[in-house]
Parts: C-alpha cells; sequence; structure tokens
C-alpha cells in the first residue's frame, strides 16, 4: 500500500467507524500542515466532541487496532496494519477555541474529517496559519503557550528545522525569554525533540538555532564548555564550532540524494560502494528504537564526539597542545548525557562506543592500510558502531580542515573508510569467520580445564584466521598449543 493510498484508506476508515456517527471530529495539527504542503502524513490528530477513553476501544475494535491512554483527554490508537497512529484528543469548546490554545499558527487549522476524506482540504484558519505556511515561518499562537508546556520551546525550532522553515522574529524573542522553563519538560519529551532535529538534512542548523534561542545549553550542557576552547593550528574551529560543523557534514554525507553544497564529496563517497550504498542506507535508516532512527544517532555522536576536549587539555614540554585520553573520557559524558535523557542501553551504546573510537581508523592505518587483524579487531569491538565510526572519521576530517580541505587529502581518507567498509566476502571474513575449533576442542587437546584462558585463545585463533594464517582445524589447534606455551612463559602473543 502506497502512502498516498494508505492516508485516503484510513481517513475513510475513520469516517465510516459507526463510533463517530453524531460525532463532531476535525482533523488537527501537523497532519493538516503536511497535506497543504503535499506531504504524507502518517500520525493523524483528531479533536473529537466525545470521551477519548470512550471513544478510544470503540474505534480500535471498528477500524483494527490497539490504543491506550496517553491523558485523562486524550487517547491514542494504532492501527494494527500499520499504516497510521491517530491521537484522539477531547474538542475544547468549539473548534475555532481549540485551535487558538494550540503553539504553532500552522499546527492551529483543522478540516472536519468528513471533508478530509474526500481531499477537500479547506482548512478552518483562524490565526492565518495558511498565510504563514506561504511565508515558509513558524509563528506561535500566544506567547502563553510557552509556559503552558516548555516543551513548545523546542517544538518551534524542530519544526523550522524539519520543514526548512525560518523561526518568526517575535516568535524567537519569546522563546529566548523563556528559555529557562526548558528544564520542567520531562527529559523524555526533550530526547525525542532533539532526535527529529537530529533526523533532519538540517541538523546543524537546527542546532545552531537552538543555541541562538538559548535552549541548546539547557539541553545539553555538556557541550558548553567547549565553547571558545582553543584547538593545534590543525583545526579550522574551536572546539565547540568543530563540533557543530562536524553535525553538518554528517548532515552533508548522510543525505538520501546529492546535496546542494558538498555534492562532489558526497558523489565521491557513495558512488564506489555500488550495492553496498544499499545497505549503508538501510543500516542508517533502521530504528533501534521506534521512531529513533541510528542517522540520528550518529550525528548525536558527531556532537559530543570531542565534549571531553576541555578537561583534558594539557601542553607538553614543547608548547604543544595535547587532549590525551578525550575520547575515552568523552564516552562516559556521552552516556551520562544519553541516561538523563532516557535514551535505550542500545542506543547509548552505539553513540558512546562511537565517541570512544572515533580516533580509531587513524590508529589503524598510521603505518600505512589496516591490516586484516587491526580490521577484524575494530568490528569485534565496535560492534553496533562501526560504521557509525567510519561516518564519523569522515566527518570529523572535514570539520577539522574547513575551508583549507585537500581534495586529495579528502580522497585519501575516503579510500581508507572504503577500504575497511568494502569487500563483502573480505569483510564477512573478518566479521564472523567460520568457527575452526571450539572452547571443548582446546581443553580435550590442551588438557586443560574451564577458565579464562581458553577465552584469550579462541580470540588469538580467530584473530589468526581473519588474518588468513589459519584456515583449517589443525592449523587452528597448533596455533593455541604454540600461544598456550608463550603464555606459560609469560611471552607476548605473536
Amino acid at each position: 500500500m502506497t502512502a498516498a493510498v494508505a492516508w485516503a484508506d484510513t481517513l475513510d476508515r475513520l469516517r465510516q467507524a459507526p463510533a463517530l456517527r453524531g460525532v463532531r471530529a476535525y482533523l488537527v495539527g501537523g497532519a493538516v500542515r503536511d497535506a497543504l504542503l503535499g506531504r504524507e502524513p502518517r500520525d493523524l490528530d483528531l479533536a473529537v466532541d466525545a470521551d477519548p477513553a470512550v471513544l478510544g476501544p470503540a474505534l480500535a475494535r471498528e477500524v483494527g487496532g490497539s490504543y491506550f491512554l496517553l491523558a485523562a483527554d486524550t487517547a491514542r490508537l494504532f492501527l494494527r496494519d500499520g499504516s497510521a497512529v491517530v491521537d484522539l484528543h477531547a474538542l475544547r469548546g468549539s473548534i475555532e477555541e481549540d485551535l487558538r490554545r494550540r503553539d504553532y499558527t500552522i499546527d492551529a487549522m483543522a478540516v472536519p474529517l468528513e471533508a478530509a476524506a474526500a481531499d477537500d482540504l479547506c482548512p478552518i484558519d483562524p490565526l492565518g496559519g495558511r498565510e504563514d505556511l506561504r511565508r515558509r515561518q513558524v509563528r506561535l499562537v500566544s506567547p502563553a503557550a510557552l509556559e503552558e508546556d516548555p516543551l513548545r520551546l523546542l517544538r518551534g525550532p524542530r519544526l523550522a528545522a524539519e520543514l526548512d522553515f525560518s523561526l518568526e522574529e517575535a516568535t524567537a524573542d519569546d522563546i529566548r525569554r523563556r528559555a529557562g522553563l526548558l528544564p520542567r519538560a520531562a527529559p523524555e519529551r526533550q530526547r525525542d525533540e532533539l532526535v527529529r532535529v537530529l533526523s533532519t538534512p538540517r541538523a546543524a542548523h537546527g542546532l545552531r538555532l537552538l543555541d541562538d534561542l538559548g535552549l541548546l545549553a539547557r539541553l545539553v550542557p555538556e557541550i558548553e564548555a567547549t565553547r571558545g576552547v582553543e584547538q593545534p593550528k590543525e583545526h579550522y574551529w574551536d572546539v565547540f564550532g568543530h563540533l557543530l560543523e562536524t553535525v553538518a557534514a554528517l548532515d552533508m554525507l548522510l543525505s538520501t540524494s546529492p546535496p546542494e553544497d558538498g555534492r562532489e564529496l558526497w558523489s565521491s563517497f557513495w558512488a564506489p560502494l555500488d550495492s553496498l550504498a544499499e545497505e549503508l542506507r538501510r543500516y542508517l535508516d533502521d530504528e533501534p528504537v521506534l521512531g529513533r532512527p541510528r542517522r540520528a544517532l550518529v550525528k548525536l555522536a558527531g556532537l559530543l564526539h570531542d565534549v571531553a576536549k576541555p578537561q583534558t587539555k594539557t601542553f607538553d614540554a614543547s608548547g604543544r597542545m595535547r587532549f590525551f585520553g578525550h575520547d575515552k573520557a568523552g564516552a562516559q559524558v556521552a552516556r551520562e548525557v544519553m541516561a538523563r535523557l532516557r535514551f535505550s542501553q542500545r542506543e547509548s551504546d552505539l553513540v558512546a562506543t562511537a565517541v570512544a573510537h572515533h580516533l580509531r581508523l587513524g590508529h589503524m592505518s598510521h603505518a600505512g592500510p589496516p591490516t586484516a587483524r587491526a580490521i577484524y579487531r575494530f568490528y569485534r569491538d565496535c560492534g553496533e558502531a562501526a560504521w557509525a565510526i567510519l561516518l564519523l572519521a569522515l566527518a570529523d576530517h572535514l570539520a577539522t580542515v574547513g575551508p583549507a580541505l585537500s581534495p586529495q587529502g579528502w580522497l585519501v581518507h575516503v579510500g581508507l573508510v572504503h577500504y575497511v567498509l568494502m569487500e563483502p566476502a573480505r569483510r564477512e571474513a573478518v566479521v564472523a569467520p567460520p568457527r575452526l575449533v571450539t572452547g571443548d576442542d582446546l581443553m580435550e587437546h590442551l588438557g586443560l580445564g574451564p577458565g579464562p584462558i581458553i577465552g584469550r585463545l579462541l580470540e588469538r585463533v580467530r584473530e589468526a584466521q581473519a588474518e588468513g594464517k589459519v584456515s583449517t582445524r589443525e592449523e587452528a589447534l597448533a596455533l593455541a598449543r604454540r600461544a598456550l606455551k608463550r603464555e606459560t612463559r609469560g611471552e607476548e602473543a605473536d
């Protein structure tokens, strides 16, 4: 079912539902806005002259789905076929009165359900939302809306980033004056607005807008210490600027089509990937948690990857600036950010791992192309974050050199990432080589009992297998026997 068919079909099913007969029902909010912009709405909001707690279960039975109460006056309906999520809000007075209590004018329009189902999108628009769509601006209904729900402080700039609109000047001033209210919003809701900003192709613009409004320091206060922190001459921006430019570089690299700015850079990365490009795009679009795509987490890692530079900044005897350990310290800071904003453990692991290993590619290749062992260890240690780290490494380079970017230097970095990323057969061999021996085999042939040494020997066999040094069971057992002798004598593994 196409998106357009799903939209029309869902509205028609709702219109025909017996539970809505005799009930005043209006399509409101973002669905109206998106339909007027020619965007396909997926999530629908209905303002209904009924009790959502009663209407919700009846509609779920009639249109096929499940529901739960979000609040006393709001129910959420999940259609079983996945075509839509429908929120039911109790109508507050007349529809015009209801719309005047909303936050932004472009979301304060309504269409009667019967008309919407007939594709008659002439909205009830008491606040000029349609004109603001034409002007491509986000404007507050009233400053009081921010006091009523401080999350709306984030929602305005998020809408601007998603739609590529401007924030009306008076609205921006109202948000700045009330930025201190943001901590009153639940961390989970702040997280979801941040993720939606990071999910757009304009995440860096959205973050800069949040910063201009005084919201970024309240949303992610950990990065405030990076502002104005100087870096070595190789860096074009201070640490704060570098973090935002890294997100901007990821906006360009992760774009689903060639961007207007950076088209050649984008093409030089994506064009040689051939069939692997689709696999990488699926990786970025995948949602470890529903509604939170991995591409947003990659950009969050970009925002945080150097967050610990201020606390690790030192100077050596020659006066050279150093940031020893900022990668590992940054990973801990990232975990604290993720925990405060109520991200899942899996999301936290991905972002923290990317921050902890964002220098890994350079370490692997300082003496030439990475060895098979290094590539094996990279995928083993980084897991789900491995591809995120490779993308972050490219963005980090762009955000380091800035306008001084050398086309040749860029192609060297791209070639290095391709070397680790491509060649599916080799990549399969290093990430998941077929097992040659088991722990039971080692205990039987080497006369060992269970213990940590079995794990160390198995890992040594897997590394040797990835390097092409062993390929049979007999060779694996012989290598394990030699490794055991060296370990017994206290020698380093070869």
